[in-house]
């Protein structure tokens, strides 16, 4: 697992053509993509250690869905509507998103998440590495390409895997 320094110099330096990658890949879709993603993914995973980075969690925020405000409300004990005033403001878009950042469930020692159990469906799906169409989500891989070690090296691997291949 690479220092937040050092993924930071290999985003400042790599982010764009990898950006351009994913752009052509949106536009032209290779055959096999989703079946390859997620062999890379498996690759990605060995070598990746969300608690030493958590930036998702310091520098994002996730999407509360009903679903998710009411299961936490519950396990604090409180309404759905104490906790959207407690911890969560309305985007202009409709969603409910943390009111601040870094999340306030994140242990900011640990790095770890004190509502891991009961997170927002957002956070156990992120970061969305492999999708049935991978072609859906590569707008969003854009966006946590910067942010999470993970993304970076699959669409590292990716380009080097459809580049040699």
């Amino acid at each position: 697992m690479w220092s937040k320094s050092r993924f930071r110099s290999m985003v400042k330096k790599r982010s764009r053509s990898l950006r351009l990658f994913l752009t052509r890949l949106s536009k032209q879709p290779v055959p096999g993509l989703d079946k390859l993603i997620a062999e890379i993914e498996i690759e990605v995973w060995k070598k990746t250690d969300c608690l030493k980075c958590a930036a998702c969690c310091k520098e994002m925020t996730p999407t509360y869905t009903a679903g998710d405000m009411k299961r936490i409300a519950g396990h604090f004990e409180m309404t759905v509507n104490e906790m959207k005033s407690k911890w969560l403001k309305l985007e202009s878009n409709r969603d409910w998103i943390n009111r601040s950042i870094p999340c306030q469930f994140l242990n900011l020692k640990t790095n770890k998440c004190s509502i891991y159990a009961i997170r927002p469906q957002d956070c156990s799906v992120f970061p969305h590495l492999s999708k049935k169409k991978m072609v859906d989500y590569i707008h969003v891989h854009h966006q946590n390409l910067t942010m999470c070690p993970a993304t970076y090296q699959m669409v590292e691997q990716l380009r080097k895997t459809l580049e040699n291949g």
